[in-house]
């Protein structure tokens, strides 16, 4: 089985991440989290992405980076 194309990098005190992680579910998207609380490795990966900021949620959907959520569509 293929791994779900989209990555949403996440923190536990982020009200968007929940947020995020609640939308997806609720769509039924597949989506791989990384919980940088948890994978402090992946912060290098999250300023690559941000150009620096220590900003969540960061989501990768298919390639496509957007930065922060705004709410289910």
């Amino acid at each position: 089985m293929a791994q779900p194309s989209t990555i949403i990098y996440t923190h536990p005190d982020c009200a968007f991440s929940v947020a995020a992680k609640m939308d997806y579910r609720k769509r039924k998207v597949e989506y791989t989290e990384i919980d940088l609380s948890k994978q402090a490795d992946q912060i290098p990966a999250l300023l690559k992405l941000t150009d620096g900021d220590r900003v969540t949620p960061v989501i990768i959907e298919n390639g496509v980076v957007t930065i922060g959520f705004k709410g289910g569509t």
